[in-house]
């Protein structure tokens, strides 16, 4: 029976379930000894009465304990109750490799990086004598930190731990499966598993081969309809190279994964630690000559794609993009080639889930982008690929960020930009001169130009799409909203090659249609969670912040094909449906990478701006307040574009101790009640509004409370230093750091804490 909220397990109180699977079940608890959120598994009462699976529930207990590995699950305590034998373990936010292999297939940089950290969580178990034996996508955890192994149930010892450890932390297991006894799951087992032989360091890499080749194909290595077909595909049978699924696999990691997947043990490679540095060598060798490790190229047997890729880095830096072009004129798979976009000098790029605009010229030519300069007024760029400097739009600098230029898109003879700023439509010659104002636009969502002269635009946020002129007008409607199925707006309209039909997005539901110039027909194409672009034969959309590319009919407006990953981490703001992507016609494709993670809370002196401490691990930080006491502090972590949740950390000792929320929909804004006992906070989503909850994570209140702040300033997002929100007396600027990139909360002391954006 599964056990209930509420349950105790020693100190331990459990939450809620996580799953459950045939050695036991995983609960979410709370550590009221250490204050901490932790994982317990269970091993069921029927099955504790077993000696069989209480040995290998407590071997599991005993085998983590040794691995001690950031790639590793951890394993804090064990215990006995009431029957219910219980193992404390890791708390992990994130999914399963199977679960992200389930949408689509890695690119090759997200495959190499969890291949890269797997290979070295084997090489540590097999170095203390431990083979894990059942290695598969459900047991490689994915968290923000990287992939964590996962469930060491029918791990087995070979020999003793290292040296050093002592024999009591790992004693004698005894030999509890009979000669021949088959343990794994099938498809990722080694043919000397199938037969019953012993199993050894060899064995966990063919798994570990086999979980590679799903990675990077998306499909499994050996497959059939029934458990007997399985076993002959695993004895006798060599799946197809990778390449042949994903043209630009490296050569050396097709015959790295061919080497795992040898029928001999004595034909593999003989350790992880050999695998790990193959795979080092493939990630270096692939960064230093500068071939993309997120390729769309990747299209099957009938045709293929060669594309160029921009990847912004994320926008909190401010420091540059980087660039990747196609070089055309070597045989396929095409090279690619690197190198650094920076934004002009004086100025930075735009922050948010889905900065910088940016709009590749149909040409393939040049890329207009967004900009903010250090008055804070937003204006356009363009970069030529032939020159080495972007340059400023004079002109374009209408209004401070964020009434400024925004969301730039070409003509089709790649000379003109539009965009809107000011609550208007506007356009601008890219070789210089003012810009023109073409119509009212309250709040721009997007816009397409068509070689007729017709411009498709979203008007506001809560209509239909329009047209008007390339050379002004009043606008007229293209679009309705359709009631029945509850739409809220039309968005982002992209024209395919005809110039009559056009691409769009819809927000609740969020689905991509084809709409007409000539008729309110329309044709539904796809879920997604952003716009979607037509470029050489394909839709690029954006799901799971993965970029996708899907096979496209312009002519039938017919999708006629399965989809395939370009790229990871894609920046989108699903409220909006925007995403940081454009594509010219010509097939080069622009994006970056989300601007959450990579950055890191510091104490710094609040007179000389020196770094005297460290608060946490790096995490996508976003706000923070201080208790008024000084000793805990409520942080706002993001966890997806959309989401956020709110941490309570200890300052002295520098660490996260529990979420103060975990909802799905979000929570931001954290404000301590004077005495440090209650934390107000702001939920987006479902049922919005200011909650009230215990600063030690009970009692959540749904009503406003108005909360003052005692002993604390907040400075939100200081950009420039004398404009700071929420701050009283007013803040001053800390020597050496300025404000625009950081976001202060400031003790009445001589420390400030600031959340510091990593390169």
């Amino acid at each position: 029976m599964a056990l209930t909220a509420g349950t105790r397990l020693g100190p331990y109180e459990i939450e809620e379930m996580l799953g459950a699977g045939g050695m036991g079940e995983v609960y979410k608890a709370q550590d009221t000894r250490l204050d901490r959120i932790v994982a317990i598994k269970i091993l069921p009462p029927q099955l504790a009465g077993d000696p069989l699976f209480r040995e290998r529930f407590d071997r599991e207990a005993r085998t983590i304990s040794q691995l001690d590995h950031p790639h590793i699950c951890a394993v804090y305590d064990v215990g006995q109750q009431n029957g219910t034998a219980y193992l404390v373990m890791q708390y992990l936010e994130g999914e399963t490799l199977a679960d992200r292999l389930s949408k689509s297939a890695l690119t090759l940089d997200h495959a190499l990086r969890i291949a890269i950290e797997v290979a070295d969580a084997l090489d540590r178990a097999h170095r203390a004598g431990i083979v894990h034996r059942d290695l598969k996508p459900g047991n490689v955890f994915l968290t923000k930190t990287g992939a964590k192994l996962l469930d060491f149930g029918l791990a087995k010892v070979n020999r003793p731990v290292l040296s050093g450890t002592g024999a009591s932390m790992l004693p004698t297991t005894a030999q509890i499966t009979q000669p021949g006894t088959i343990l794994g799951t099938l498809r990722y087992m080694a043919p000397e598993q199938l037969e019953g032989k012993e199993a050894d360091a060899r064995t966990d890499i063919f798994a570990f081969g086999v979980v590679v080749y799903e990675m990077l194909t998306g499909k499994k290595a050996f497959d059939g309809k029934s458990q007997a077909s399985v076993i002959a595909a695993i004895m006798s049978y060599d799946p197809p190279p990778m390449s042949t699924s994903q043209p630009l696999t490296p050569p050396p990691l097709d015959h790295l994964v061919k080497t795992c997947l040898a029928k001999d043990p004595e034909e593999r490679w003989h350790s992880a630690a050999d695998v790990m540095r193959q795979l080092r060598w493939c990630a270096d060798r692939g960064a230093a000559r500068g071939t993309t490790v997120s390729p769309v190229g990747a299209i099957g047997k009938r045709e293929r794609l060669a594309w160029a890729a921009v990847a912004a880095v994320a926008a909190a830096t401010a420091t540059g993009m980087s660039l990747f072009l196609v070089d055309r004129t070597r045989p396929e798979p095409a090279a690619t080639i690197r190198f650094h976009v920076s934004p002009p000098t004086g100025t930075r790029f735009t922050l948010g889930p889905a900065a910088p605009h940016m709009a590749v010229s149909p040409d393939g030519r040049r890329m207009a982008f967004v900009v903010v300069d250090r008055s804070d007024r937003r204006m356009l760029a363009v970069q030529s690929f032939d020159a080495l400097h972007a340059q400023l739009l004079p002109g374009t600098d209408l209004a401070p960020d964020p009434e400024g230029a925004g969301l730039p898109f070409w003509s089709p003879d790649s000379r003109f930009i539009g965009f809107f700023a000011q609550g208007k439509l506007m356009k601008i010659d890219v070789k210089g001169g003012q810009p023109q104002f073409l119509c009212n636009a309250p709040s721009g969502e997007g816009g397409t130009w068509s070689s007729d002269g017709t411009i498709l635009f979203a008007q506001s946020p809560t209509s239909g799409l329009v047209r008007v002129a390339d050379d002004g007008g009043i606008p007229t409607p293209v679009t309705i909203l359709d009631s029945g199925r509850k739409e809220v707006s039309h968005r982002w309209p992209w024209f395919l090659p005809d110039g009559r039909h056009f691409l769009y997005v819809t927000t609740a539901p969020t689905k991509v249609y084809v709409g007409s110039l000539d008729s309110q027909e329309h044709v539904e194409l796809l879920e997604s969670d952003s716009k979607a672009l037509y470029s050489a034969g394909h839709l690029l959309f954006v799901r799971e912040r993965t970029l996708l590319a899907q096979p496209f009919d312009a002519v039938r407006l017919t999708l006629t094909g399965e989809s395939f990953p370009v790229a990871e981490d894609v920046a989108v703001n699903s409220d909006f449906t925007r995403a940081a992507f454009s594509v010219s016609m010509a097939g080069m494709l622009a994006y970056r990478t989300a601007p959450i993670g990579r950055r890191r809370l510091v104490w710094v002196d609040r007179s000389s701006g020196k770094q005297v401490g460290v608060l946490g691990d790096p995490d996508a930080y976003t706000e923070l307040e201080l208790a008024p006491d000084g000793a805990r502090a409520a942080v706002t972590i993001r966890d997806t574009d959309t989401s956020d949740d709110i941490w309570i950390f200890d300052t002295a000792r520098g660490v996260r101790i529990r979420p103060l929320t975990s909802d799905p929909a979000g929570e931001v804004s954290p404000r301590w009640s004077p005495g440090g006992d209650q934390i107000v906070f702001m939920r987006r989503g479902a049922k919005p509004g200011l909650y009230l909850k215990s600063s030690s994570g009970t009692s959540t209140l749904h009503r406003p409370i108005p909360v003052s702040r005692s002993g604390v300033m907040f400075a939100e997002y200081c950009t420039p230093p004398d404009r700071v929100r929420n701050s009283n007396p007013p803040a001053k600027a800390i020597p050496g750091i300025g404000c625009p990139r950081f976001i202060f909360v400031w003790q009445l002391a001589q420390l400030a804490i600031v959340v510091r954006y990593l390169p």
